[in-house]
């Protein structure tokens, strides 16, 4: 069975199954929802219970208040700088498997086995069919360009997605540059940064905007969404790329809680995770790319574009992300 906590209060709940050797218990930043589906495959396959705790914040210092007394076994959360994070406050511990290894490229996976990528998102332009001809935005620089004076909507520069980002221009350019971009695009904004992804693509529907920042996975929800959809026609998604680079790319990842009442099992959902049937589910269900190897991103993500991934390692960009937030700061981009 598959149970959902929501708030520090489930916590409580944890401790008095933690022990019990057909579960599992999860804290994660992931709506309940995008992977309830996974959780429900690995329950039916091999019996262990999925709990999952989803938390909008405070997951690493929740998780440093509870110490080796946290109910918690794995965190899977979205972006590589909350996967460093939780790294980085020492509350993880490594693993070392050859399934997990196999599925999952070097690249997207630490060294020292504390954290794992399953699955990756791109950061792309969503542009009007309408007043955005074909091939007339290619690059990440181009954003700052006066062209696109007051055509830009995005949502927060602060936000995990968007300093990500930032992070892999100043990976490219260095910091000065990065700044000097910071400030194009914000010249370039139509609007003040708010909402998420999907209401940039609405602002574009409504002719608010011609162009905005978002992740492709965005557009597999809005399709579904019966009221949303008329937003997702409205726009074509474009792969940027850094010059002499490819499409910036984050990921959602998983990493082994230190104090892990339930580490056999919990290794046995993170092999599963990152196995041949999950990944199809990943692809399938939430329009991610899976990671593994001879697994492919679905019929409809496919139909978007050709993804060319950059090669900065996304080690080095979560490393980045003070000094992005530093910079989106000192332009005041959210102001």
């Amino acid at each position: 069975m598959f149970r959902t906590f929501i708030t520090a209060a489930m916590a409580t709940t944890f401790i008095s199954t933690a022990v019990q050797a057909d579960e599992v218990n999860v804290y994660s930043y992931r709506q309940p929802e995008l992977i309830k589906p996974l959780f429900d495959a690995f329950t039916e396959k091999t019996g262990i219970d999925v709990n999952i705790a989803f938390l909008k914040k405070g997951l690493v210092e929740k998780l440093v208040s509870e110490g080796d007394r946290s109910p918690a076994d794995l965190v899977v959360t979205v972006d590589i700088s909350r996967l460093s994070a939780v790294v980085d406050a020492g509350v993880t511990q490594s693993v070392n498997s050859n399934i997990i290894n196999a599925n999952i490229p070097a690249d997207f996976r630490d060294p020292e086995g504390h954290w794992f990528g399953l699955t990756s998102r791109a950061r792309v332009i969503y542009a009007s069919k309408d007043r955005v001809a074909d091939g007339e935005v290619t690059t990440y620089e181009d954003l700052a360009s006066d062209k696109w004076k007051g055509r830009i909507c995005t949502r927060a520069g602060t936000n995990a997605y968007n300093l990500a980002l930032t992070s892999s221009v100043i990976a490219h350019h260095g910091e000065e540059a990065a700044k000097t971009w910071l400030k194009g695009v914000k010249g370039n904004l139509a609007r003040k940064p708010s909402g998420n992804d999907r209401a940039q693509i609405k602002a574009i529907w409504a002719g608010e905007c011609d162009i905005s920042i978002g992740n492709t996975y965005y557009m597999k929800k809005l399709l579904a969404n019966e009221d949303q959809k008329v937003w997702a026609d409205s726009v074509r998604i474009v792969f940027p790329k850094f010059e002499n680079g490819g499409t910036h790319v984050n990921l959602s990842g998983v990493t082994l809680t230190k104090a892990a009442p339930n580490k056999e099992n919990a290794i046995k959902l993170m092999e599963f995770l990152t196995g041949e049937a999950a990944q199809e589910i990943y692809a399938e269900t939430n329009g991610e790319y899976p990671l593994r190897p001879g697994s492919n991103a679905s019929e409809l993500v496919s139909s978007w574009g050709e993804l060319v991934p950059d090669e900065i390692p996304l080690t080095d960009i979560a490393k980045l992300r003070p000094t992005s937030l530093r910079l989106t700061e000192e332009v005041a981009f959210d102001e």
